[in-house]
């Protein structure tokens, strides 16, 4: 298990599209179980959600509790004849590994492995506890994933003091970027509702398309925010726009839209909503009609201080790489929004160029220096 690259190449041989798990935690439990971890599959379920095998890992008993967090499944492939290499096969070539979950990131669990082998190896069991918690519905709709083992272990008086996410956080080369933070994620849709009538006839129908450009116009204009300490400013997409109506000669009885909000620390949902509520009832009030918000939420921003966790695992990286790491809060959401709950948490990993797309690979090279890296953290964390 010192070698991280062939439990790289069986686990991406594992097809385990969310939410089918294809037997990679069988995979996991095979190499972990004689290193000396007790293995724990927990598999949740929940009405309009698939079950979810997921997996707890622990060697040792004591504290502190290092953690090392990721997740098997992955995207769909696609069209497999796209691929030049077949998204199941974990070929190597050109010093590439290739496959689903090469970058994101069954590489990054193989190295956990491996890291823990090779502290293994040289100073047996740690001065705590190393875990690992690895769900397979971490590309999915995160409900029957880490957040129900987070509550497991909560439940069972497990304590994680500490934890790594394996997701591919890095930008030029492995190490160089490590995040200590996540802005926020919210999606909205909105509805306006008018009266249908015939296009000659504007004045005896109320036309929600206008209302609804209005709407789009001062949702647009709004800037956020100018960025906080460690954030960069909230942004606001749009992703659609949409009447439905197929008539040339029919105005439409509602207009929909939808938009996402990615926000830093200078947010919360609610302080959000409450101003696009204001915005809606502004917008009412030139125009009439109806306007109805749906919103979900898929994560608050939350931010680890740097410190003596950052510090260490900085540390880690340059004693590796020789190159001090960027500390970040870019970039989308991860479980690490979860678990920044119960303990101290940051993400460091692979570069992410190639995830999710065709031909998703990782280099061999960077899978063993990422390795190393975290074999430093073990290192320097136990050694405190």
């Amino acid at each position: 298990m010192n070698d991280p690259i062939p439990l790289a190449q069986e686990l991406i041989r594992c097809a385990s599209v969310t939410p089918d798990d294809a037997g990679a935690l069988g995979v996991l439990e095979a190499a972990l179980t004689p290193l000396g971890f007790r293995c724990r599959r927990l598999r949740f379920e929940a009405p309009d959600s698939p079950a979810i095998d997921n997996l707890y890992a622990r060697l040792g008993t004591g504290a502190p509790n290092f953690c090392f967090a990721g997740h098997t499944d992955v995207v769909p492939a696609g069209d497999a004849s796209a691929w030049e290499h077949h998204p199941f096969a974990a070929d190597i070539a050109g010093g590439m590994l290739f496959g689903r979950g090469a970058a994101d990131m069954k590489s990054a669990i193989a190295a956990f492995v491996a890291a823990s082998a090779r502290y293994i190896g040289k100073h047996a069991k740690p001065k705590g506890s190393i875990s690992l918690l690895i769900t397979g519905d971490e590309e999915g709709v995160a409900v029957n994933g880490t957040v129900k083992m987070l509550g497991w272990l909560k439940e069972n008086g497990e304590t994680l003091d500490h934890c790594l996410v394996g997701e591919p956080t890095s930008m030029a080369k492995t190490g160089d970027t490590i995040k200590i933070g996540r802005r926020g994620s919210m999606n909205l849709r909105v509805s306006v509702k008018g009266t249908a009538g015939h296009a000659a006839y504007p004045k005896l129908a109320l036309n929600p398309i206008p209302i609804m450009a209005d709407f789009v116009g001062r949702i647009s204009a709004w800037k956020l925010d100018g960025g906080s300490e460690h954030f960069e400013p909230s942004t606001l997409a749009f992703t659609t726009v949409d009447v439905g109506n197929p008539a040339v000669n029919v105005t439409p009885a509602e207009a929909r839209a939808g938009f996402n909000i990615r926000f830093n620390d200078l947010h919360t949902p609610d302080s959000l909503f409450a101003q696009i509520e204001a915005i809606a009832a502004a917008v009412r009030h030139s125009h009439g009609g109806e306007i109805a918000l749906i919103r979900s939420v898929s994560g608050v921003s939350f931010l680890t201080q740097p410190g003596a966790y950052s510090d260490l695992l900085s540390k880690a990286a340059m004693r590796v790489t020789g190159t001090a790491p960027e500390l970040s809060t870019t970039g989308g959401t991860s479980d690490a929004r979860f678990i920044k709950d119960h303990c101290p948490v940051a993400e460091l990993g692979l570069p992410g160029r190639t995830m999710h797309k065709t031909d998703e690979c990782a280099s061999i090279a960077d899978i063993e220096t990422l390795t190393r890296i975290y074999e430093a953290v073990l290192e320097l964390y136990f050694a405190q």
